[in-house]
This record gives C-alpha cells, sequence and structure tokens, in this order.
C-alpha cells in the first residue's frame, strides 16, 4: 500500500478482488486528515466543494473518466510511480508491485475520494489492511465519497 505526498489531500492505493471476478482491481482512496486550522468540518466542506468543481459527485455513481471528455482528474503511471492530479492537487508516490499489476491488466484504476476526515491515514506511517478497510469500506464512507473509474495513463 502507498500513501500519497503532504499537501490539501493525500491518497493510499491497494489492489483486490472486483465483483464480477477476473483480474484484480487497483483502487485509490483520496482523503484529507482533517487537521486543517479550521477544523475537520471545514475541510470536510472544502472537500466537498473541490469534487463538485471537479466534476466528481458526491454520493452518486461512478465517473468514467474516459466516457467524461473534459473531467480535469488523471492518473498517470510510469516507472513504478501512481501520478494522481485534481485541480489544486498532485500527488505521487510508488505503488507496490501488485498495485501496479491490477492496474495495468485492467487498464483503469477505481478512486475514491472521501468527504469524511481520515485521520488514522497518517501519510509516512504503515496503514494495516484491517484499518484500510475499516474506513474505505464504511457504508458512511462509502456514501459520502465521490467515486471515478480512472483509464491507466502513460507517457509516450
Amino acid at each position: 500500500m502507498g500513501s500519497g505526498s503532504p499537501g490539501p489531500g493525500h491518497f493510499i492505493g491497494w489492489s483486490g478482488e472486483h465483483p464480477d471476478g477476473g483480474h484484480d482491481v487497483a483502487f485509490l482512496l483520496v482523503y484529507s486528515l482533517g487537521d486543517g486550522t479550521d477544523g475537520p468540518a471545514a475541510g470536510e466542506a472544502a472537500m466537498r466543494v473541490a469534487l463538485d468543481r471537479s466534476g466528481l459527485p458526491v454520493g452518486a455513481g461512478p465517473v468514467h473518466a474516459a466516457e467524461t471528455p473534459g473531467l480535469p482528474v488523471k492518473l498517470l503511471v510510469q516507472a513504478g510511480q501512481a501520478v494522481l492530479t485534481l485541480p489544486h492537487f498532485t500527488a505521487q508516490y510508488p505503488e507496490p508491485p501488485e498495485w501496479l499489476a491490477a492496474a495495468h491488466e485492467r487498464g483503469e484504476v477505481h478512486a475514491m475520494s472521501a468527504t469524511r476526515p481520515w485521520p488514522r491515514g497518517t501519510p509516512g506511517r504503515p496503514v494495516s489492511e484491517e484499518l484500510l478497510r475499516s474506513f474505505a469500506g464504511d457504508e458512511e464512507a462509502v456514501m459520502t465519497s465521490a467515486h471515478c473509474v480512472l483509464p491507466v495513463r502513460s507517457p509516450g
């Protein structure tokens, strides 16, 4: 699992089975720590505004970036690094081989941008599968997030 660089948001990637079977899916969770000077509620409101401006509706089905011209959300995978770009936010991090294999095999990554802060997802600290599952699989976190399917792009 990887976690993104410091900034207005962070991300963490993992891979796992998809209900449709077949190859594993690469997932990304974009989140804030809720540690801004104005508190977690202000951070949650700011994340909602940023997602709305990016064309990613909160609480709706996934937006398919390949079918949404002009969507300002991009994912570049190169040299073992995932680089995620949204307006006012860019993060990169080396992803594990199994995440990279799943991303390349399917040609897409499923991203969840949480509006609810996740203070336990501190960058630079290990995140157990159980801790990640407890947040990313929480019904409230899922329902108050924006979801996007991003095509894997490589330079060239």
